[in-house]
């Protein structure tokens, strides 16, 4: 009695532990690897969500040098203007100022260009 209790026992186990046998003419199931599958909905639409918010990003970016560059330009300019106004012997305060803002202004623009990495 014990024997055929045990006998029972492992086939239970057995059965719930291994997969069935698929009958002869009928279609395996198809057992596709976690690395092929297609993605979850979810995770497409992160992927869509994170593509779109990085072209935002760079869109501003593009904005932000734009405008530094014009301001650039525009400090630059003037930079010219206060070093011909100026003579040899005499350096204006003027002309030191606008020349740190260029070069903090110029660091900055080379920086955005870089990118966030």
């Amino acid at each position: 009695m014990r024997l055929q209790t045990l006998a029972l026992a492992i086939l239970f186990v057995m059965n719930i532990v291994t997969p069935p046998v698929p009958l002869l003419g009928q279609p395996s199931p198809q057992v596709v690897p976690p690395g092929i599958q297609g993605s979850p909905p979810e995770e497409e639409g992160r992927a869509k969500l994170e593509k779109e918010m990085a072209k935002k990003a760079n869109q501003e970016r593009h904005a932000d040098l734009k405008r530094d560059t014009d301001k650039l330009l525009k400090l630059a300019t003037e930079l010219k203007e206060y070093v011909d106004k100026s003579n040899e012997n005499v350096l204006s305060l003027n002309v030191l100022k606008k020349a740190e803002q260029i070069e903090k202004l110029a660091h900055s623009v080379k920086d955005k260009m870089k990118g966030p990495n």
